[in-house]
């Protein structure tokens, strides 16, 4: 038994990389996954890996949590077939490495929909799901550049940091009934993500790796396992909480 057993868990933004790792922790820890991405066939990949074994406790949906009335489906879909939402990961995010002074007004709009809006429209939709059951557990993926700022990502390390201000609300918001709301901020991580903003260059990632206490970067299943942890009834007593997974390159 794991520490997640049949908790019905949606993750956003799980068709590749992070979220798909951790999808994959959170089924080995015995949750029934719902795996949703924007690309509705990469989420349909990885739910069909996750069942491999036929036992039905991963399915997906294409979702664009950009727009509600997408999520809205999802949720409702969810809701039908398992009656409940027990996890909610917000994991789904987009960024493109520009200075602030050369982006423009549709670029800013772009990153903090996916980034921010979307995390307002799946929150909104499943937590009075939560609710009405009396509790739940939800996990906002957020970044170090929301807590520290990163150069070339100005407008994304605003809208992370708008995700730790707003889970710290929520999360006071309802506690009462027994639903917790905590935040995970990934390092530097071996993603394609992450090699599209500059990490494919070889100089960065040695500068970088130099700079992580551990010396290197984050594996996408580190990001996971904090996910796994605060989903869990072990971490049923933190709510408001942010926590770094950077391997020590940023401390506070």
């Amino acid at each position: 038994m794991g520490r997640l057993t049949d908790k019905v868990t949606v993750v956003t933004g799980a068709g590749a990389g992070i979220g798909r790792a951790i999808a994959t922790t959170c089924h080995a820890e015995g949750a029934i996954v719902v795996v949703t991405d924007l690309d509705g066939a990469a989420a349909a990949r990885v739910a069909a890996e996750l069942d491999a074994l036929g036992d039905g406790r991963a399915v997906s949906y294409a979702v664009d949590v950009t727009d509600r009335a997408s999520v809205q489906a999802m949720v409702n879909g969810v809701v039908t077939a398992y009656g409940r939402i027990d996890v909610l990961v917000n994991n789904a995010g987009w960024d493109l490495a520009i200075p602030f002074v050369q982006s423009e007004p549709d670029f800013w709009a772009k990153v903090i929909a996916v980034n921010y809006v979307g995390v307002l429209h799946t929150c909104r939709e499943i937590l009075p799901v939560m609710i009405e059951a009396g509790g739940g557990h939800v996990v906002n993926l957020s970044s170090d550049a929301g807590r520290v700022g990163s150069s070339g990502e100005a407008v994304y390390s605003g809208a992370k940091g708008a995700i730790i201000a707003f889970s710290k609300a929520i999360a006071r918001e309802v506690a009462r009934h027994g639903i917790n709301v905590n935040v995970v901020c990934p390092g530097p991580t071996d993603t394609a993500l992450f090699n599209s903003l500059g990490g494919d260059n070889p100089r960065l990632r040695e500068g970088l790796t130099r700079a992580i206490p551990f010396r290197r970067l984050a594996t996408p299943a580190d990001i996971a396992a904090a996910v796994a942890f605060f989903a869990s009834d072990e971490a049923s007593y933190l709510t408001g909480q942010t926590l770094s997974v950077s391997g020590g390159l940023t401390m506070s």
